[in-house]
């Protein structure tokens, strides 16, 4: 099938972008430069910049012009199970993460029921910020059972992996539950992602448990709604 003229220029523009010819916030020539350019109607480029802007390849921007933005991060852990640094670097992006909170403490409620507790049991709260390429991307509080991870306060998250600790005690992540949420950044979320309170996040609980349903990890994430969009892959 023939392509449509606005497809054909779309994907000249995202070639350059992709490639490097526009960096992340130059101006892109003006619609009625590029239709100059590629001897087509204002309309057609109208029609290819607004699907760029669509993909969030490109931004509008009022008195200033069309920028080139920061594409967003495809998100791939809703339907499979592996560390953030291993996804980022799958996607050829340098992960960073400064742990901010990690000590025993006492579950609340909520904890107390995700993760299964006795009314003594005491768990690991470790709470992590994340950036990928030296954004800011995610903040996440992950909650542990103290009982089945002795001496895990030891462990420095800031360069060593969750899932690959806990697959060096035999206690591997095997099966994920996720809810997803859409919310209001509040202003300690903001101030931490570097957002405007009430910008839009994805808000994820995951439950992870290990062989035999045992629950192991109990987490709740906050993605900046700006920076990521998630891939489900459904197979029947």
């Amino acid at each position: 099938m023939t392509k449509a003229k606005y497809q054909e220029i779309e994907e000249i523009l995202c070639k350059q972008i992709t490639d490097g010819g526009y960096q992340v916030g130059d101006l892109i020539p003006k619609e009625i430069e590029l239709a100059a350019k590629y001897q087509v109607s204002r309309p057609t480029i109208s029609h290819a910049v607004q699907d760029l802007v669509n993909q969030g390849y490109l931004e509008r921007r009022k008195h200033v012009g069309t920028i080139v933005r920061q594409t967003k991060i495809a998100q791939e852990f809703t339907h499979v199970i592996q560390s953030y640094d291993r996804e980022m670097k799958q996607k050829g992006l340098t992960a960073q993460t400064q742990v901010l909170y990690f000590k025993k403490v006492k579950p609340t409620e909520d904890v107390k029921q995700a993760l299964k507790l006795k009314e003594n049991d005491e768990v690991y709260k470790l709470t992590r910020l994340r950036s990928a390429d030296g954004n800011l991307n995610v903040v996440v509080t992950t909650y542990l059972p103290v009982k089945h991870l002795a001496n895990f306060e030891e462990i420095d998250f800031s360069i060593q992996s969750l899932y690959q600790e806990l697959r060096k005690r035999n206690l591997p992540v095997v099966h994920v539950k996720r809810k997803l949420e859409v919310k209001a950044a509040n202003e300690m979320t903001a101030d931490l992602l570097d957002i405007k309170e009430q910008d839009p996040v994805f808000y994820f609980h995951t439950y992870g448990y290990t062989k035999n349903e045992v629950p192991i990890e109990y987490s709740i994430a906050t993605y900046r709604g700006d920076e990521n969009y998630f891939l489900i892959d459904l197979k029947k």
